[in-house]
């Protein structure tokens, strides 16, 4: 947004940059994509990139918008892991 982005391809852009940073370490570790598993990982990004432009938005000093955007998105990220938080799953619905 500095170099004049508009804040939601900026948004894009953050949870891009981070979800491809993950992929690729999978191709290259040979583990199948986190983001084919129902883990918190997309979510943390898009929560990282949102308070990013929501803060820059708001006028607050860049370090402080970046250690508070990237705190809560590993805060989030962590909680996900220690407690096996994760979004509900696609998969054949049980008969009811």
């Amino acid at each position: 947004m500095a170099w004049g982005v508009a804040p939601l391809p900026a948004f894009a852009l953050g949870v891009v940059t981070a979800c491809l940073g993950g992929i690729i370490r999978d191709v290259l570790a040979g583990q199948p994509s986190i983001l084919m598993r129902p883990e918190l990982y997309f979510t943390a990004a898009a929560l990282s990139s949102g308070l990013m432009v929501a803060l820059s938005l708001l006028d607050v000093r860049i370090r402080v918008a970046s250690v508070i955007a990237a705190g809560l998105g590993f805060a989030l990220r962590a909680a996900a892991i220690v407690w096996r938080l994760g979004l509900p799953a696609y998969g054949p619905s049980e008969p009811g």
